[in-house]
């Protein structure tokens, strides 16, 4: 127990000693155990160098002209591989919305399955239900609780139809009025998605028995 003690209080006298008693001023310099971590020779984002090779001085480099994004994120393996291929290369229409002549595009420019659909509705629900509406009708909470008078109801085939789905994606992508940009939250694959689920819920909001195949009317009671 005596040599606890000793320790105990070998150990509050060196402290004190080090750090000091709370409150109290001190007029040397201070300890630091670790100077190293305190003053790292580093260059910080606007910050100023003397290197002779940069002719303005910046820490913080401007990318080189004519440079291309090569892959995402830290996959080194694949993004320096000699078989890489530059995935907006191979289908610029599904990253950017648009042909190959610059117009919004019109139709997918991925296969659509019922899958993809059903990862549509999990996206919809998740980013989208808030404001327009679980049936895409812009009755979400967003207008029903706090009374936003400008959400767009999907269903509306008389404004919904002139639009394509390039150009459906764009605005998922970039936003527009009161709908912020939903590009940095949601892949191009989940966009797309979303857009087959809402030509999907226009097709619903819009449907007749017609519309619903013969084999399924009987189940359904038609």
């Amino acid at each position: 127990m005596r040599y606890f003690l000793a320790i105990f209080v070998f150990a509050i006298v060196a402290v004190v000693s080090l750090a000091g008693l709370r409150g109290s001023k001190f007029s040397r310099d201070p300890l630091f155990l670790i100077p190293d971590m305190e003053w790292q020779v580093k260059y910080r984002p606007q910050g100023e160098n003397s290197f002779a090779g940069f002719n303005d001085h910046r820490d913080d480099r401007p990318v080189p002209a004519g440079v291309i994004q090569r892959g995402y994120g830290w996959a080194m393996a694949e993004v320096f591989s000699p078989s890489y291929a530059y995935a907006p290369v191979q289908n610029p229409s599904f990253y950017t919305g648009r042909d190959a002549a610059g117009n919004l595009y019109k139709g997918f420019p991925v296969h659509v399955t019922a899958d993809f659909i059903e990862l549509g509705h999990q996206k919809f629900n998740i980013n989208c239900a808030v404001c327009h509406g679980i049936t895409g009708n812009g009755g979400g909470i967003t207008k029903v609780g706090y009374n936003m008078g400008t959400v767009r109801d999907l269903t509306d085939m008389s404004y919904m139809a002139a639009k394509s789905e390039g150009d459906i994606f764009t605005t998922i992508t970039y936003g527009h009025g009161k709908m912020g940009p939903y590009g940095d939250r949601i892949t191009p694959e989940e966009r797309w998605a979303i857009v087959a689920y809402v030509r999907a819920l226009q097709l619903a909001g819009n449907a007749s028995p017609d519309d619903v195949p013969s084999e399924q009317r009987a189940k359904l009671g038609l």
